[in-house]
């Protein structure tokens, strides 16, 4: 995971990274149980699908409550995938990897073939 530089709400657009490059932001309220199990699955699921491919901001919105203005959080913990466009949305934990990969368009790793590892 690293980190980005620039601040919620401002516009990142396909020429500030590599177009195989995914930005992600999530919206958390503290380190709450959700809020940490939100960020456990999105790095799990990163890890898993996008290796070497991602950053994920953190943005805690009780430390900074103006940033839901942004990108419209009404909900959290919220992810917003900002780049590729176009800009897409998941509420909720992102315990179902499934519904994670397609809100993200990602498309899941080829499972190996019988006798590979």
């Amino acid at each position: 995971m690293s980190e980005q530089t620039s601040h919620a709400g401002d516009p990142i657009s396909e020429e500030d990274g590599d177009p195989g490059q995914y930005h992600l932001r999530l919206y958390v309220a503290g380190q709450t149980a959700k809020s940490m199990a939100a960020l456990a699955n999105l790095m799990r699921v990163c890890e898993q699908h996008l290796a070497g491919r991602y950053d994920i901001e953190v943005v805690d919105l009780l430390k900074n409550p103006q940033l839901a203005a942004g990108d419209q959080i009404l909900a959290i913990p919220t992810l917003v995938r900002r780049l590729p466009a176009p800009l897409k949305r998941i509420i909720g934990d992102l315990s179902n990897t499934e519904k994670v990969l397609v809100g993200l368009d990602i498309r899941p790793r080829d499972p190996p073939a019988p006798g590979k590892p």
